[in-house]
């Protein structure tokens, strides 16, 4: 199979889809990898350690997306990217896509005839995300750090030193949320010895959470009243809330930000999946947050690219053995003998293959089963 690697587009973003290691599984499982010139540089691998691997160097990315029968990506294809879906047919992309978030990508996947296999669905048995959990726990240990960072005066904050000093309190840090974004914000901020609180609707997975730090957090069943009581005295809010493949739900209303104390920063990591502020928008590593309502909103939808290093390589690990799986068998005996993978299948052949997109678009859905 021809495996191709685009440049990313999206805004300060460093990431690239493939290592040299990887680049060097594939083609000894006598598979073909054609790379973008310069798609490594934001990691710091040059053009020169792709091609000592065997891997060909294309400079249009066009071709690109014109020869691959699986084209790899870290985000999912911008605006600019949209009329290349179509330049193959039964092309499969394998990215993030969040496309409950974005009706736009969804109908260029659809339009495009493309297979268009999610990072962020493809869901274990027991109901984990292997290849989203590396990236929620990239995105929630940069959290409390960039909250941290926003909460001092001269980037716009309360003036609050977040582990504060003796004879101040520290700062108290809400997460809403207690997968794994959430206790990896929980981790970093009980690190700087901010006052913690984490809301989840699960009591199991609160017991968890609780037995997991040994009383250093303090651990709430989330509900509309407590959320409102702990954000009203919070400093910094962390949304951590992930419904899989579907729309976040909105847990904090322009309202009861308003009656936040000034200055508070709230980070919004659910951001690709719509986010679950009212005011959440999407922003970048360039111009990270925006002021709402006496607050400060940090919504980068890219988190994990800030440190593109270290997201490059936890990323390609997880993805790897199935990026092979499909390279090797194709995607439809792929996701036969995987169900994991099948739940990555977003959209197939022109058709919406998962049910949470179809419904937050209003468009027909058709189940992977019958469409195989």
């Amino acid at each position: 199979m021809i495996v191709g690697v685009p440049k990313e587009l999206m805004e300060d973003e460093y990431r690239v889809a493939i290592t040299p290691a990887g680049v060097r599984e594939l083609i000894s499982a006598n598979h073909t990898v054609y790379i973008e010139e310069a798609a490594g540089t934001g990691v710091s691998i040059s053009d020169e350690d792709f091609v000592r691997t065997g891997v060909e160097i294309l400079t249009d990315p066009d071709d690109i997306w014109a020869t691959a029968d699986l084209v790899l990506k870290v985000k999912e294809p911008v605006p600019e990217e949209h009329s290349r879906l179509g330049l193959r047919s039964n092309q499969v992309v394998f990215t993030f896509l969040h496309l409950a978030a974005s009706r736009q990508l969804t109908d260029a996947l659809v339009a495009g005839g493309n297979i268009a296999i999610a990072y962020e669905t493809v869901q274990l048995p027991d109901g984990s995300l292997p290849l989203l959990t590396p990236m929620s726990e990239v995105a929630g240990r940069i959290a409390p750090i960039v909250a941290a960072h926003h909460l001092m005066r001269p980037s716009g904050g309360r003036g609050v030193l977040v582990s504060g000093v003796p004879g101040v309190r520290s700062t108290k840090v809400v997460i809403l949320g207690a997968g794994i974004a959430g206790m990896a914000a929980a981790t970093l901020a009980v690190g700087l010895h901010c006052h913690v609180c984490i809301l989840d609707r699960s009591l199991g997975r609160l017991r968890q959470v609780d037995h997991h730090f040994r009383d250093a957090v303090e651990t709430v069943a989330s509900s509309a009243h407590t959320i409102e009581e702990t954000c009203l005295e919070a400093d910094i809010v962390i949304g951590a809330v992930l419904v899989v493949g579907a729309r976040t739900p909105k847990l904090v209303s322009d309202d009861l930000v308003a009656r936040m104390r000034p200055g508070s920063v709230l980070v919004d990591i659910s951001v690709d999946q719509g986010g679950c502020f009212e005011s959440t928008r999407p922003t970048t590593h360039s111009h990270p947050t925006f002021e709402a309502n006496g607050s400060l909103f940090y919504c980068v939808a890219n988190m994990p690219g800030a440190v593109p290093h270290s997201s490059t390589h936890a990323l390609f690990n997880a993805t790897l053995p199935y990026t092979l799986e499909i390279a090797t068998l194709g995607w439809r005996e792929a996701v036969r003998r995987d169900v994991a993978l099948a739940g990555g299948v977003n959209v197939a052949e022109g058709r919406v293959t998962y049910e949470q997109v179809a419904e937050a678009h209003g468009l027909p859905h058709m189940p992977l089963a019958e469409l195989m």
